[in-house]
């Protein structure tokens, strides 16, 4: 991760607005903080790597998350990295998501969410449902409602749904669960829609976003590998 090829590799992977020293920092960071990373193949963490820089977003583990799955690395993009790219790509004007709770009031009316009112200073019960609003540049709106178990059924088949960000982040992933419902309605780029999509297949099938660039000599052959100056022992990938 260190070394000048893969660091060229990432600067012409990510947009003109990120650095490729900042993006390699970030990453190295998530490195340290996940130690089962470290375990997975050299290939499967640089590929997300470089998917994750295709993408344009930092894999900082809130907006991309980079998620050990057996022996391979697989990069989930959750609702908060979403709604960067489609708000960096001009595509609609805002954009809108949220939970709704047992006891907040709630009305969806022939396609349109026309009132959701909290209480904060109590207990709002369990979650029901989550929707999304957005509007796009002509001032016109769309709107999408799932309940809960229409969440979780798509979540349970989702080899990541038993993953970190499902677990720890479960609201920014029902969020993004149906934004997804909703983009089939926008007009999106390819890249903010590859971002959405980008997880929830099984790791290996999952097509990467940038063409992989491993051949023999790209990946180091010592049996040690520096990070931060810190020597990882021999038999640990990083």
């Amino acid at each position: 991760m260190k070394s000048e090829q893969f660091s060229a590799e990432i600067a012409t992977a990510l947009p003109e607005i990120m650095t490729s020293d900042r993006f390699l920092r970030v990453a190295l960071t998530t490195l340290q903080k996940v130690p089962k990373l470290q375990t997975c193949s050299q290939e499967s963490l640089c590929q997300a790597l470089l998917d994750c820089a295709s993408l344009g977003l930092e894999p900082d583990n809130r907006r991309a998350h980079l998620i050990p799955y057996g022996n391979n690395v697989q990069l989930i993009v959750d609702y908060k990295g979403v709604v960067e790219l489609v708000m960096r790509n001009g595509d609609v004007r805002k954009l809108h998501a949220d939970i709704v709770y047992e006891k907040d009031v709630f009305e969806y009316d022939r396609g349109e969410v026309t009132k959701h009112s909290i209480v904060f200073d109590k207990d709002r019960g369990q979650p029901i449902a989550a929707y999304c609003i957005a509007t796009l540049k002509s001032g016109e709106t769309s709107a999408a409602v799932m309940t809960v178990d229409e969440i979780n059924a798509i979540r349970d088949k989702a080899k990541s749904g038993k993953s970190d960000p499902w677990v720890n982040h479960w609201g920014e992933m029902a969020k993004k669960t149906v934004f997804k419902r909703l983009a089939k309605w926008l007009p999106m780029t390819p890249e903010v829609k590859a971002a959405a999509e980008y997880g929830d297949d099984p790791v290996l099938n999952a097509k990467p976003i940038a063409a992989p660039i491993f051949d023999s000599d790209f990946l180091p052959e010592t049996d040690e590998i520096t990070m931060n100056d810190e020597t990882i022992p021999e038999g640990v990938n990083a």
